[in-house]
């Protein structure tokens, strides 16, 4: 660990622009950074119910290697950061630009495909704390059950629909406080955040801790077994890599820690700082709470439908730790304070994405706007509006599923951004490097996770994997407008300059091409794989 932190490249150094930054202020610290990543752990939360139900007793086992995988990619991540220390908007941001002479179409989805991972957790955060608060405060009121059906969206996905009830409207509170905290800036925003975490992350380490102290270890809850009545066949395969499929979008998501890089005082040494002690704390949150929940109750009791949805958790961990009403509640206000914590890291690291996706000349100009504070206001708001719709629909783990398969997406085209970036700037200064094995295992994970797309992405239903890459898509016709249409066909200078800078040379060829197209055939082949199954 400490050779690979140690490691650099004294060679040329990266250009520079004093007005790359467009506003956001340089005075935040790896350690402000990790604060605001610190909301990730929570969202183990959001499925940990939903993938115990698919694999059983290898729950646990899944969650393990997918934050162990999500570990090993973020050393590459931390290296392609440190290649651009005056942007901001986190990975895909630096990976865009590895792209971006080979597609400018590309380059935008790998950026939006980002954002769209990212944003959804505003919308399945808020829900889920409203829903603590609902169930465990008005368990019996009428506005619980209450709510209005407006548009039915069947011929999507069967029983989606358009809903207004009062779980929408405690939502749009929570994601009003949000937004007005993070409008304060990122300093402030993350001294709040600092608090909230730790408080935050107490119910997730006392669930992880006590019951394996006080009840100890039950080798026949955490035996790997897959669900009764499921052998290792073919459709067994596929339920594991659909329950990878949808870890990933909670233990890759520490990589949100480098959305913040123009925004340090020493970026250099910050960025990759902030990611990799991120990592460690996602390392020890992922693995320790599905183990400790599955060796506590057993594959069979994960089934409970509360554990499930994620509404009736705070009750179970009451459970684990042997209290009655007054320890559950006030569990369910940390749980609460988790889920806050996660929706600000959304908040902070999604609406950077697609501002700097916007400064570089991606998305609309009104995205970039911000504010006195150095926040990035016109990206808030386009975070805003967009969840106030995910909240009005009925079914979240779709929306969680079709936000993961951009995700999945997202991290293809990062993890092959390493190595372009490699081959077209190998003397680019570069504060952090990772060793050539390294390196090689990334690009390997690039089409793994490829294949948990594929064979995965069905278990969460037919229309997934579709949907999924319709919403993909979508960058195209936001990027022709803004490039075309606004920008006739320029970039704005200061992302020209990059593009075009010293020393530069295409020099992975057809490569990235050939790339993409092996990931197509992948996904067409697993796909059928798992349709089979």
């Amino acid at each position: 660990m400490s050779e690979l932190l140690k490691e650099s490249l004294p060679e040329e150094e990266i250009p520079k622009d004093e007005e790359a930054s467009q506003g956001l202020k340089k005075e935040m610290t790896w350690k402000d950074a990790f604060w605001f990543a610190s909301g990730v752990p929570a969202l183990v939360l959001f499925s940990i119910g939903a993938i115990a139900a698919t694999v059983g007793g290898l729950s646990w086992l899944v969650w393990t290697l997918s934050i162990t995988i999500g570990f090993i990619q973020s050393f590459l991540y931390a290296e392609i950061a440190g290649l651009y220390p005056n942007k901001s908007g986190g990975a895909s941001v630096y990976g865009a630009m590895a792209w971006v002479k080979y597609s400018k179409f590309l380059s935008a989805m790998s950026i939006w495909s980002n954002w769209i991972a990212w944003t959804p957790v505003l919308a399945l955060g808020t829900k889920l704390a409203s829903g603590f608060v609902l169930t465990t405060f008005f368990p019996t009121a009428a506005i619980t059950t209450w709510g209005i059906t407006l548009l039915e969206l069947g011929f999507i996905r069967p029983g989606l629909t358009v809903r207004f009830d009062f779980s929408f409207v405690l939502a749009l509170t929570f994601l009003a406080a949000v937004f007005l905290i993070q409008n304060l800036g990122a300093v402030n925003a993350a001294r709040i955040q600092r608090i909230l975490a730790v408080v935050a992350l107490i119910p997730l380490l006392i669930v992880g801790i006590v019951p394996l102290i006080t009840q100890g270890i039950s080798i026949e809850n955490i035996t790997p077994s897959l669900p009764t009545g499921v052998s290792w066949d073919s459709a067994g395969w596929t339920l594991l890599f659909g329950g990878l499929f949808l870890a990933a979008w909670s233990t890759y998501a520490f990589e949100t820690a480098i959305c913040y890089t123009s925004e340090f005082k020493n970026p250099k040494k910050d960025t990759y700082k902030a990611i990799i002690f991120s990592g460690l704390l996602c390392l020890l949150v992922f693995t320790l709470v599905p183990f400790s929940f599955q060796n506590f109750f057993g594959p069979e009791g994960l089934l409970d439908p509360g554990i499930e949805s994620g509404m009736g958790v705070g009750s179970a961990m009451a459970v684990m730790v042997g209290g009655g009403l007054l320890i559950e509640t006030v569990l369910v206000l940390l749980l609460i304070l988790s889920t806050v914590l996660s929706i600000m890291t959304s908040m902070g690291g999604s609406s950077r994405t697609i501002y700097q996706g916007s400064v570089d000349g991606w998305f609309p100009k009104f995205i970039s706007r911000v504010n006195r504070n150095g926040a990035p206001t016109g990206a808030m708001w386009t975070n805003l509006g967009f969840n106030v719709i995910l909240l009005s629909l009925s079914d979240y783990t779709f929306i969680l599923a079709i936000s993961n398969v951009n995700y999945i997406i997202f991290n293809f085209f990062n993890l092959n951004a390493g190595w372009i970036h490699r081959l077209d700037r190998p003397n680019w200064a570069r504060p952090f490097k990772v060793p050539t094995w390294l390196l090689s295992i990334n690009i390997v994970l690039a089409f793994v996770n490829i294949a948990f797309l594929g064979l995965g992405a069905l278990v969460w239903g037919k229309g997934t994997l579709l949907s999924g890459l319709l919403v993909s898509l979508i960058a195209i016709p936001l990027f022709v407008y803004r490039h075309y249409i606004t920008d006739k066909g320029q970039f704005p200078e200061q992302t020209q300059n990059e593009q075009d800078e010293k020393g530069f040379k295409k020099r992975a060829g057809i490569l990235p091409y050939v790339a993409v197209a092996a990931a197509i055939v992948i996904i067409i082949i697993t796909s059928q794989i798992s349709n089979v199954s």
